[in-house]
Parts: structure tokens; sequence; C-alpha cells
């Protein structure tokens, strides 16, 4: 059983405040850049970015970032897993980067982000911006700009649904029977 958190009205708000946020702290785009992280990641950056354009009449370059093979649960886990497109069409050195996700958990994910990304090349600044921060932490990272932040239980899994993959935009939460079920970030 889940139990709806957003809806489309809700995330639309959410990435229109985050992106206000992002030129605020940043003093305007200059430098600026998104890249998302593969799946939902990339389609939020592209609506930030949507959004800055919008407010500051300027496009900010986009990118995306496949992390599958810079994860440090490769030997452990059951499947393999499914490896993405990394498509950053920009030089990174000296840019303000703002990686973009659906959800921060343990930060395992933006770990294995940031050592991507700095095979790219160094950036200027790496800040971080998420959907939804649900707690949890393993590694002590932080998010810069947090669409909303939802305390859960282990038991529990945040599911972010968004229409660029068919569906209606929407965030829900879902409990599990067992701890084995708890969502990987």
């Amino acid at each position: 059983m889940s139990k709806e958190l957003m809806n489309k009205k809700d995330l639309d708000r959410a990435l229109t405040r985050m992106a206000h946020e992002i030129i605020e702290k940043n003093k305007g785009t200059s430098r600026l850049c998104l890249i998302g992280i593969q799946r939902g990641g990339v389609y939020l950056a592209q609506r930030l970015a949507a959004k800055i354009q919008e407010i500051e009449k300027k496009e900010i370059p986009v990118g995306s970032l496949d992390i599958a093979l810079y994860r440090d649960d490769l030997n452990i886990r059951k499947q393999q897993p499914v490896v993405r497109r990394t498509e950053v069409p920009f030089e990174v050195n000296d840019l303000k980067i703002v990686l973009v996700d659906d959800v921060l958990f343990t930060g395992r994910s933006i770990r294995s982000a940031m050592d991507a990304l700095m095979d790219i090349g160094r950036p200027a600044s790496i800040q971080l911006a998420v959907l939804i921060d649900r707690g949890h932490r393993e590694l002590p990272i932080k998010a810069d700009y947090v669409g909303k932040n939802i305390p859960t239980s282990l038991r529990e899994t945040v599911e972010v649904q968004m229409e660029e993959e068919g569906v209606e935009d929407r965030v829900t939460i879902r409990k599990f029977e067992s701890v084995e079920g708890k969502g990987a970030e």
C-alpha cells in the first residue's frame, strides 16, 4: 500500500522554489550547469533548467550522468546494473555544477556521482539538488537544495514518478514488511 506525498502541483512548486534558490545562491547563472543522475535526476535537471531559463531568460547547459559502474555495491548486488548514458556535452572544468537527483537516502549514489564527475573534469564547485531527502545518511553528504524533507523508516521506500516515463507526476511512500525490502538509493 502506498501513500501519495506530492502530486503534480506540489512537485512543480518545489522545483520552482529550488530554481529560485539555485539562482540566488549562485548570484545568477554565470558558469552554472546542471547534471542529472540517471534516470529521475535527468528529468528533474531538465525541468529545473527550464524554470531557471524562464526566470533568468538565459539557457544553462544540462547533462546526464550514469553512475552504475561507480557504485560501491557492484560486487554484492544480485543483479547486474543497467548501464545508461552519460552525456555531458560541455567542459566541466571551472564550472559551478549542480548535481540533481530524485531521492537522497544513504548518500552513496551521490558519492558515486561525484567520482564519475571528477573523472570527466575538475569543476569549480559541486552542489546538490534533490527532490526528496528521506534521511538515513551513511556518508557525510547534505543537499544544498531540497524539494521536500520526508523522514522515513528503513521499512519504507520513496518512489518518484514522472510524466517523462509515461506516468503521472507524483511522489509516494510505501511500507515494506521486512527491512530487506528497503529501497536502495
